[in-house]
């Protein structure tokens, strides 16, 4: 992983892991690198991995279990999809409904266009 973004690193280490959840190249139950294994993986302050893994547990994305390390939660990918519908609908369908009707689209006509896109994909 190379930190190129403007980001924060944690934040493009939590990025990084939130999109192998995913894709599902970290599925329910695997385990991830520790923080130490980031740091010296990635040559980072062990405290930016611990930043990384923090927002991931408060997430429930994550969980340390005691001894054994941080593992992926059952419920990680679900609520992933969750969250993606969500912001999905808040900003990019709202706003395309909402320009559509600024430009005199009935329901129906929107309803029409938006199958006629699907169907072509």
């Amino acid at each position: 992983m190379e930190f190129t973004s403007d980001a924060p690193i944690y934040v493009q280490i939590a990025e990084q892991i939130r999109a192998q959840i995913l894709t599902g190249d970290l599925a329910s139950g695997d385990q991830i690198m520790s923080t130490t294994q980031y740091a010296t993986t990635y040559r980072i302050n062990p405290a930016t991995a611990n930043k990384a893994f923090g927002q991931l547990v408060q997430e429930g994305l994550i969980e340390k279990r005691r001894g054994l390390g941080m593992f992926v939660t059952e419920q990680a990918a679900d609520l992933l999809r969750d969250e993606g519908r969500r912001a999905y609908r808040e900003q990019v369908l709202a706003p395309a409904l909402e320009r559509g009707r600024a430009l005199g689209l009935t329901p129906e006509q929107i309803r029409d266009l938006a199958l006629s896109i699907l169907e072509e994909s």
